[in-house]
């Protein structure tokens, strides 16, 4: 039987060990929203208390239940955390994160429609913001989409 190549995972924080094992972890599936306004700003928050790397700066989101598309799990999570009804969510790009505490997949996609006002549920920070990014510290997943949307916007050759 042929095995699909995995993508070399982005590692984070190397020198730290891995909780649950190596390479052989289970990869949790998480969706992500790039919520971006009209005049190009998009959406980071912060990792609630309690959570690994709690206080860094990402773009939100959060795991998908079983037998739910990224799609509805990031309405759910956005709904959840920050209070919005997303209109459709499309499908972006993919990374596979090596986190101390997890092996991730992350899911992005890019939401332009929202309604309702931000409320950070979870105690989270949020701030809109621009390429490029000066907040810190940034979750070490968050650094690929900053340079996607950079490459997008030809602020990278």
């Amino acid at each position: 039987m042929h095995q699909a190549h995995q993508p070399t995972p982005l590692v984070a924080d190397a020198d730290v060990p891995r909780q649950g094992g190596g390479a052989n972890r289970p990869v949790t599936e998480v969706a992500v929203g790039v919520l971006i306004r009209p005049d190009g700003a998009f959406l980071l928050t912060t990792r609630p208390a309690g959570k690994a790397y709690a206080g860094y700066w990402e773009f939100p989101g959060g795991k998908l239940e079983p037998a739910e598309s990224v799609e509805q799990a990031l309405a759910r999570e956005l709904l959840e955390e920050l209070g919005v009804t997303i209109g459709s969510a499309r499908p972006w790009k993919s990374e596979v994160v090596d986190y101390p505490h997890a092996l991730v997949r992350l899911h992005f996609c890019k939401v332009f429609t929202w309604v309702g006002a931000l409320q950070m549920r979870e105690g989270q920070s949020f701030v809109w913001t621009q390429l490029p990014v000066k907040l810190q510290p940034v979750l070490p997943g968050t650094l690929p989409v900053l340079d996607w949307l950079a490459q997008e916007r030809g602020l990278l050759s």
